[in-house]
């Protein structure tokens, strides 16, 4: 009778065991994140070229070469400084200005060749020690042979 009794508390007890465990569930598995994604940024384009900035006319220019006494009026024995500001690089430009006076009569043309890496002013002026003749005068500005600016003045 004690074996009955051993076997049924031996059979209880796997019975109670074998109930109450739960078998745990395996862990979901995960995924590596995937790298997070760079979008590659391009630098921005270099400037194509020289674009023109603007156009000073003056009696004197400072040490960047920019107009430090603007005017449009002058003496006749002013020296008359017209100052062309760029934007842009270009391994070479031209930049011509041609003075000219009256009904288009040409006073001079001349021309500078520049390599600009950014912005930059490129000077040019007219002088007559003997003095200018009283009237209208206008400059013509191009860059690469394309009209960019004009800019009337007078002598009085």
């Amino acid at each position: 009778m004690h074996s009955i009794s051993l076997a049924a508390a031996v059979g209880i007890a796997l019975a109670l065991s074998a109930c109450g465990k739960k078998e745990e569930a395996p862990a979901p598995t995960v995924a590596p994140a995937p790298p997070p994604v760079t979008a590659e940024v391009a630098p921005p384009p270099a400037p194509e070229g020289v674009s023109f900035a603007g156009l000073t006319l003056g009696t004197a220019v400072d040490a960047e070469q920019k107009i430090s006494a603007p005017a449009t009026t002058f003496a006749p024995t002013d020296m008359i400084y017209a100052a062309v500001a760029t934007n842009g690089a270009a391994p070479n430009a031209a930049i011509v200005a041609r003075w000219t006076y009256g009904d288009g009569q040409l006073v001079d043309e001349s021309d500078e060749s520049i390599a600009p890496t950014g912005p930059a002013t490129t000077t040019f002026h007219i002088a007559k020690p003997d003095g200018w003749p009283v009237g209208k005068y206008k400059v013509d500005i191009s860059i690469d042979g394309n009209p960019v600016a004009s800019q009337e003045f007078e002598v009085k």
